[in-house]
């Protein structure tokens, strides 16, 4: 009788994070340099249809945003336990950044993308539709939490590729 070996080997936690980083941050700038003004320029964003059309897509990606986050938190915090020879300190403001850019897309998914979507849907189809004047607000919250993802994401990127040197990705 054959004997069925499983050979286990344990995720290169330093690449993961690296890939995922790099992941979410040409994600995110596909969508914020390509697909948005793509979809403002056509003129999208003035039909009754998008907000249906928004929730979807940008329910999609924050969903992904959301698992991007997820796997840099975990592989920091077990990077924490595995390796003594990064800095606590280091891994300490790499952690606290981890979460707050968990916060970002947990924002996006549950807070503006159902507001947006709700204020933006033509209730009554013999009106025509203009976006409410809330909807500006809304769109600067996105923005600045954006840029603020955008920047979290490059310095963690940054801190993650000094730290771990090209000897991870082997």
């Amino acid at each position: 009788m054959a004997t069925v070996r499983f050979d286990l080997h344990r995720p290169n936690w330093q690449t993961l994070i690296l890939f995922t980083l790099g992941f979410w941050l040409s994600g995110s700038l596909l969508v914020d340099l390509l697909i948005m003004p793509g979809l403002y320029w056509s003129g999208m964003m003035t039909e009754p249809g998008f907000a249906i059309a928004g929730n979807l897509i940008f329910g999609i990606f924050n969903r992904i945003e959301l698992l991007c986050a997820a796997v840099v938190l975990t592989g920091l915090l077990t990077l924490r336990q595995d390796m003594s020879h990064l800095s606590r300190r280091y891994l300490r403001w790499a952690i606290a950044l981890a979460v707050a850019l968990l916060i970002v897309p947990l924002m996006y998914t549950y807070a503006l993308t159902p507001t947006m979507s709700a204020m933006g849907l033509q209730l009554n189809l013999f009106e025509t539709f203009s976006a409410p004047a809330a909807m500006n607000t809304m769109h600067q919250s996105y923005w600045l939490l954006e840029v603020c993802k955008l920047t979290g994401i490059g310095l963690l990127l940054n801190g993650c590729f000094q730290r771990f040197g090209d000897s991870s990705l082997v």
